[in-house]
């Protein structure tokens, strides 16, 4: 049985609108996850992503493993309860910190073998021991381990990472259980997505991710892979680009077909001073916001708009209180939880692409507002 079920789509471009049926409840797509790596959206309750929205958040399968353990969170019943969230929780697979950790990090046939960050202990991931911590978390959607290149790649170290990518989900596949989404490489190299996603397919997961992306490289290449990959992945299943995290990269995406989304941007340039606003972002520090008594958004209707001006926001900044970084991660959930909502209403309503266009041509991350 399918998890996903397509209600609209865009009439000229590959957008659609739909729902996941998960085991914790239904999420409508598009859909952006915020990032909860340690169970946790970093700042905001439980409650609070509730208010705003979320319906879908992102943990990670490693850093949980590491600290507190998976004993005690499937004691708990699985990292939606531990958190107090209740409702549908992604867990990754531990596969993105062959990037970012990369300094602590050998990579073999057999799997990963990790030094922990936290204490120097030696960790090997197996295919089969991702699949195994993700069941104990007991998470809604869980990812295959992946080998993910980083940029820049040669074709000739994408084409490895393929090849491993795939005898590694084909290992998944053979002890997986619940819901679990095979992840397409490709470093920046089209056709080597294009086999990969090909590849995937006959193996015949739940859903289907592009990963490797949004790590620094040209935003045409991206959009040129994520184009072909599109093009052969199941259209009734869902498609999920990790790790796309600016606005307007999101909107290009959507009109290629994708339907998930997470990265950390909203709650880490929350934290240091950096707002997503209606046309741009605003940086908070800046001597020019010390007296202006408006609100960070004049368009928005969050909780922080409605009620705290530029000049408040800006001295919470200055005296270093801890509730600054808290309103301006919740500000920028808000505005991508809205913007979601905002794509869903217009594919339902046949004018997404005049929208998605318009959209593009006005809005710029780099323009401070």
């Amino acid at each position: 049985m399918s998890i996903f079920k397509i209600i609209a789509k865009d009439k000229k471009s590959k957008a659609r609108t739909g729902i996941l049926s998960l085991p914790s409840g239904k999420v409508k797509t598009p859909v952006f996850m915020p990032v909860g790596t340690q169970a946790t959206v970093k700042t905001l309750t439980p409650a609070e992503l509730r208010t705003i929205g979320v319906e879908l958040w992102v943990s990670n399968a490693y850093h949980l493993y590491l600290r507190p353990g998976t004993e005690i969170i499937k004691k708990a019943g699985g990292v939606s309860k531990f958190a107090g969230w209740g409702g549908p929780v992604l867990t990754d697979s531990g596969g993105f910190q062959i990037v970012s950790l990369s300094g602590l990090v050998s990579i073999d046939d057999e799997g990963v073998k990790f030094q922990s960050h936290i204490d120097g202990s030696y960790h090997l991931f197996t295919p089969e021991k991702v699949m195994e911590i993700q069941e104990e978390l007991n998470s809604d959607i869980r990812m295959v381990l992946d080998h993910c290149p980083g940029y820049p790649v040669s074709r000739e170290d994408a084409e490895m990472a393929v090849e491993r990518t795939l005898s590694w989900a084909e290992r998944s596949k053979r002890v997986k259980k619940g819901i679990v989404f095979g992840i397409v490489q490709s470093g920046i190299f089209p056709d080597t997505g294009v086999y990969c996603a090909e590849r995937l397919k006959e193996m015949d997961f739940e859903g289907y991710a592009i990963g490797g992306m949004c790590l620094g490289e040209p935003v045409e290449r991206r959009m040129e892979v994520i184009r072909e990959v599109t093009s052969v992945l199941p259209e009734d299943k869902p498609r999920y680009l990790m790790g796309c995290g600016y606005p307007e990269d999101i909107v290009k995406a959507v009109l290629e077909g994708i339907d998930m989304f997470d990265c950390v941007l909203p709650t880490r340039n929350g934290r240091t001073g950096v707002a997503f606003v209606s046309g741009g972002r605003v940086l908070i520090k800046n001597s020019e916001n010390k007296d202006r008594l408006t609100p960070l958004d004049p368009e928005c209707d969050c909780y922080v708009c409605r009620n705290f001006s530029r000049a408040y926001l800006r001295h919470l900044f200055m005296a270093e209180e801890p509730l600054a970084g808290k309103l301006l991660s919740y500000h920028n959930i808000y505005f991508y939880t809205s913007l979601m909502k905002t794509i869903q209403e217009k594919i339902s309503t046949g004018v997404f692409s005049e929208w998605a266009y318009d959209f593009l041509n006005r809005y710029n991350y780099r323009q401070k507002v």
